[in-house]
């Protein structure tokens, strides 16, 4: 967990405390998971003054009552280029070592959500609002080499890592629901045709890339 943070977070001491918090770096982490972590585009982290409000994602260091972090809103009081002074808005639930209007400095970086409309919320919200049905096995290997579509509720894709035997699909259990963001985050090349309509199925080929199947029963 040690080396996350430090990959992850921008480290803090509040002055009053022993206890340390760090700042979510948002650009890190949508890089790992651009279809599940949204962060605001930077047409709108341009428009960021004086009184507006954004917020950050603070973690802690200690376990305080099972929980590691929280999503709270700060208040923008001056900018310099990519770098804000800003207050908590929020009066936190879990990290004591924070307190409501505490004088804060962060970046861009760190903010993972605004005010303002933005386009890619809307997308974020499609990736996570849709569902599809995965095999614990995509999930374990991180990979995925067939998908069908044969039922109209939800996206209606189940999605297999095509290493699974009969005794494994047969099982429900081997079975989850999850965003369509988990599953575009692992290969997002099935956008092209995540919209067809049922029956249908697609297989990945020698060349890397997924080929309908057309006589598929």
């Amino acid at each position: 967990m040690k080396s996350w943070f430090k990959k992850h977070s921008t480290n803090k001491k509040h002055e009053d405390s022993n206890t340390y918090w760090q700042l979510d770096n948002v650009y890190e982490r949508n890089k790992e998971s651009p279809y599940t972590f949204y962060k605001p585009r930077k047409a709108v982290t341009d428009k960021l003054k004086a009184g507006d409000l954004v917020k950050l994602v603070f973690f802690s260091d200690s376990d305080t009552a099972g929980s590691k972090g929280e999503r709270m809103w700060v208040e923008i009081t001056d900018r310099n280029k990519e770098n804000f002074v800003g207050k908590l808005d929020n009066e936190p639930y879990h990290l004591k070592g924070l307190k409501l209007g505490q004088i804060l400095h962060f970046g861009t970086e760190h903010i993972c959500d605004t005010e303002y409309e933005d386009d890619d919320a809307a997308k974020m919200d499609y990736y996570f609002n849709t569902l599809v049905t995965v095999s614990n096995d995509v999930l374990e290997r991180n990979e995925f080499n067939f998908l069908l579509k044969d039922k109209p509720n939800d996206s209606g894709w189940v999605i297999f890592s095509g290493y699974e035997e009969d005794e494994f699909t047969s099982n429900p259990n081997n079975f989850q629901i999850v965003a369509l963001g988990v599953a575009l985050n692992i290969d997002d090349s099935i956008l092209a045709f995540i919209n067809e309509s049922p029956l249908c199925a697609y297989e990945r080929n020698e060349f890397g890339e997924f080929d309908r199947i057309h006589d598929y029963d």
